[in-house]
């Protein structure tokens, strides 16, 4: 069944934890997005993209792995839950991406309690969040090291990220947005795969999902093995990202 091929690669990366044949981490990112490559609309407004089938297949790779992770940007504009109440499954833990501890603790996902959560941040922003937690909210991961420079300006090491996740025991981890996190996580080579949905809408001056310093010739191009699986309207296109960009 294609449904069995696009999920048995998360299988067989949780048999190899458990056989301990498989390296430190294991991570698969997902977008949503439009024929025209944009996430949301101007605005951020992004409810919804792809359409239900696609969201569906969200909820199974959450269900699937052992954390879901979002940036701090997609809990600012979306507010989301990151749970399983779609799908019969196990709930995964709910991880923040905030190297600069810029939230302010007040979303359902860092306060909520339908599942256990984390919060990280660069050690040296560690202590704002603290301050802003409460009782049985999410708990505060500090990770030294985390924020680094870039080109573009700061930006967060996706192999410490792993790495400090890793020693919770989350090792095979589901990377489900924003565009900038998955960019980063892709662009560092530490995704194994990617999931692009693409639906049949075009929202014209949106915001870009995929943004990284691809090379400057056609033939130096990632082109990853990839299979593709109709969800309703909507396409997936499964990349196998194993050897990294």
């Amino acid at each position: 069944h294609s449904l069995f091929r696009v999920y048995k690669p998360l299988l067989d990366a949780r048999l190899a934890f458990l056989e301990r044949t498989a390296a430190a981490t294991w991570a698969l990112a997902q977008l949503g997005q439009s024929l025209d490559g944009c996430v949301a609309t101007a605005t951020g407004d992004s409810y919804f993209v792809t359409g239900p089938q696609s969201l569906l297949h969200i909820h199974r790779l959450r269900a699937l792995s052992d954390a879901v992770l979002v940036g701090a940007g997609t809990v600012a504009l979306d507010n989301p839950q990151l749970t399983t109440r779609r799908v019969p499954g196990p709930q995964p833990v709910r991880v923040v991406l905030d190297p600069t501890a810029r939230l302010d603790g007040s979303a359902q996902v860092l306060c909520g309690g339908a599942a256990p959560s984390l919060w990280v941040c660069d050690s040296r922003y560690a202590p704002a969040a603290q301050a802003r937690t409460t009782a049985g909210a999410a708990e505060v991961l500090a990770v030294d090291g985390l924020l680094t420079r870039c080109v573009e300006g700061h930006t967060f090491d996706a192999a410490r990220l792993l790495a400090a996740l890793a020693q919770r025991g989350l090792r095979l981890v589901f990377i489900e947005g924003g565009g900038i996190t998955v960019s980063r996580c892709l662009a560092q080579g530490v995704l194994n795969r990617l999931h692009l949905v693409v639906a049949p809408v075009l929202l014209g001056n949106g915001r870009p999902g995929l943004q990284w310093p691809g090379p400057s010739r056609m033939a130096d191009c990632l082109r990853p093995p990839a299979q593709q699986v109709a969800m309703g309207e909507d396409v997936l296109w499964d990349l196998d990202l194993r050897e990294g960009p």
